[in-house]
């Protein structure tokens, strides 16, 4: 018991600074990361080594090698940016609390389950009060996106009132086809946000690695793209020399679900 207090603590520790720093920077530093991982893996192997349960480290390594697939898929789906997939890669070796394999799988899909319904409900909250914020550049936008999308979900929608009508043979059905019939909506909503009010000008003397540009910028015969994994320091520095202020767009601190996820698998699985 003592090894997963500490694996937990250690956890905690580590997720509550990397969400102060996302929320005051919007950026996870690479050796938070890191060295959660080094310490996770390190712990694991003097503890087996000296309580003889090999089967503690491997497990360490096993999940280490899990959450490694996980964040590179949600890194390159373009769900995570890279300190976020970074993090969910660190947590690999963290949360594997036991020697038994099984056991261990049963906490990691527990903990993606929690996640995934914790980031839609952060996301959705955050965005509501970056909305309010915003409302008259939101509205605007909504109805830009709404008109511009209107043939797909006119489309979207008799499929859905098709789905929901097949309800009354599988109730399963019915409840697919309001998701379906929301679903344009929550997309338009997300891009409204993303163009209305997730966009600003900043100094380029403010601008630090990751930072994603809003468009292509062409700099005499070169063209710094806007690309996913956000602007290289070489990027910065001829940005520097040729541009004072630049569109960037601004994404949202979402290491704190992290925080939240790992607080709620705690008490769900040990309480």
């Amino acid at each position: 018991m003592l090894e997963i207090i500490f694996l937990l603590t250690i956890g905690l520790v580590w997720i509550i600074f990397a969400s102060i720093q996302d929320l005051k920077n919007r950026e996870v530093a690479n050796w938070l990361s890191f060295s959660l991982i080094i310490f996770a893996v390190g712990f694991r192997f003097f503890w087996s080594l000296f309580s003889e349960d090999f089967m503690f480290f491997y497990q360490g390594l096993i999940g280490l090698a899990i959450f490694l697939a996980i964040g590179n898929l949600f890194y390159y789906s373009r769900l995570f940016a890279g300190g976020d997939a970074k993090l969910m890669i660190a947590l690999g070796p963290v949360l594997g609390f036991y020697s038994n394999f099984y056991t261990n799988l049963k906490i990691y899909l527990l903990f993606l389950i929690i996640f995934l319904f914790a980031g839609a409900f952060y996301g959705l909250v955050w965005s509501f009060f970056i909305c309010l914020r915003n409302f008259k550049n939101f509205k605007r936008e909504f109805s830009k996106q709404f008109a511009r999308h209107r043939k797909i979900i006119f489309y979207v929608l008799i499929l859905a009132l098709i789905v929901m009508a097949l309800g009354f043979l599988e109730e399963l059905l019915f409840y697919f086809g309001v998701l379906v019939f929301i679903t344009p909506y929550l997309y338009i909503y997300a891009k409204a946000v993303d163009e209305a009010c997730m966009i600003k000008k900043v100094k380029t003397k403010e601008l630090v690695e990751g930072d994603w540009l809003y468009k292509d910028v062409k700099i005499g015969k070169k063209l710094i793209k806007a690309k996913w994994e956000g602007l290289s320091k070489e990027e910065i520095r001829i940005l520097k020399k040729s541009k004072k202020q630049i569109l960037i767009r601004n994404g949202i601190a979402f290491v704190p679900v992290f925080l939240i996820a790992f607080i709620v698998l705690i008490f769900a699985w040990l309480f």
